[in-house]
């Protein structure tokens, strides 16, 4: 039987000394450490360092690496700011997608957990059930409304890490000109991304939105 998540479980297992640290004071500490250092630099004896104690001390608030995992992420979905739909659904959502970047780019080990290993915790049931309120008059189904919200997540994750990646994307643009200049293949080389010169990434949201959502 797979375990409850972290926060269907008691604040401090019942064992051992009062309790001198907080759950969320070890999220932030290990968010501070994947900021820093990558997801690689997140385990029980470094968060345990960064806090001036020792690694068992942990396990009396978290069982594993995944615990600590899984608080990290929903701790950095509070950072959404949720307004009042403003009834311009498809405007909202691509707003949401773009804040979602900004956090991304504040915490760029978030979008490998989002893509690799989606939870949702407390922080993560609000932008869930806001995007859901920015959607509550429209006449797609629910689980459509689900498939968009969890396209949208995705699309947004894989467009952050790309651009946290700018060598390897250098290089490849390096090699696409390369081949196109060759002549071989006319399609690659007549293609243009962004005609305007600007984000591609309002327009490409808009246009997954409105496909999954059509009325």
């Amino acid at each position: 039987m797979e375990p409850e998540l972290i926060w269907m479980r008691p604040e401090v297992s019942g064992v051992g000394r009062p309790p001198s640290r907080s759950r969320a004071e070890i999220t932030e500490a290990a968010v501070r450490l994947a900021d820093r250092d990558g997801l690689a630099g997140v385990s029980m004896r470094h968060v345990a360092a960064e806090l001036g104690t020792g690694a068992g001390s942990l396990y009396r608030y978290v069982d594993n690496r995944d615990d600590l995992l899984d608080l990290m992420a929903d701790h950095v979905y509070a950072e959404f700011q949720l307004g009042e739909p403003s009834g311009d659904w498809l405007s909202d959502l691509v707003a949401h997608g773009l804040q979602a970047r900004e956090i991304f780019r504040r915490h760029p080990w978030l979008a490998e957990l989002v893509l690799t290993r989606p939870v949702v915790g407390p922080n993560g049931i609000d932008v869930t059930e806001h995007f859901l309120a920015v959607l509550a008059d429209h006449p797609a189904a629910d689980g459509d409304k689900m498939v968009a919200m969890a396209m949208l997540n995705s699309v947004v994750a894989a467009a952050a890490q790309a651009e946290a990646s700018p060598a390897d994307m250098l290089r490849s643009a390096r090699y696409i000109a390369h081949v196109a200049a060759a002549g071989k293949h006319p399609h690659l080389a007549a293609l243009d991304l962004a005609p305007d010169g600007g984000d591609p990434l309002p327009g490409a949201l808009r246009r997954i939105l409105a496909g999954l959502l059509a009325k």
